[in-house]
């Protein structure tokens, strides 16, 4: 028999009505509680890394920097690589997976959200998890949102502000809304 983290993992839908629902909130539970407490005590980049190493259940490479505040709702599927920049007010909705490789930059205000609910509306309760996968040196604008189950190319550029609902091809610019290639690099 499979955990509830092992079917999240696996991308299966997560529902309210699931036997072992009470784990995935006891878990968000404490993440909510360990964010508030980061976000209001954390006043130096290490203790920031050192707060979120031990919500995201992984330590972060020291050459890793996070600007509080920093907001995840289960925060024990992101994986972060070395180098990475994370600005200002950014917020992971994690439980589909985040991962973000080496040389990342990503703007402040950026919204990832690794989960989608279904249109029927007898189900929408339900959670539908797909990872987001943000690739080694690209660059995610300001304010830019990446919905669930999007890969970002290598070396790729979201401008501020776009929607992303579909993969982003490497060495490419994409804007808009939705986003819409632009520019090759």
């Amino acid at each position: 028999m499979t955990t509830i983290f092992q079917r999240m993992r696996a991308g299966e839908p997560l529902r309210k009505d699931d036997p072992d629902y009470a784990r995935f909130s006891e878990v968000v539970a404490r993440t909510i509680r360990l964010c508030v407490r980061m976000n209001a005590t954390a006043t130096k980049l290490d203790q920031v890394r050192s707060q979120l190493s031990a919500i995201i259940g992984t330590e972060i490479d020291e050459s890793t920097t996070i600007f509080p505040p920093f907001y995840t709702n289960f925060g024990q599927f992101i994986r972060l690589g070395k180098n990475v920049f994370i600005n200002h007010t950014c917020s992971f909705l994690d439980s589909g997976g985040i991962t973000i490789e080496d040389d990342v930059q990503i703007g402040p205000s950026v919204k990832l959200t690794s989960e989608n609910h279904p249109l029927d509306p007898a189900d929408r309760k339900t959670l539908l998890l797909r990872p987001i996968l943000i690739k080694r040196n690209a660059w995610i604008g300001a304010g830019a949102t990446l919905l669930a189950g999007v890969t970002v190319g290598e070396n790729a550029v979201v401008a501020a502000g776009a929607v992303v609902s579909r993969d982003v091809p490497p060495n490419t610019v994409v804007a808009g809304i939705p986003a819409k290639v632009v520019k090759t690099l």
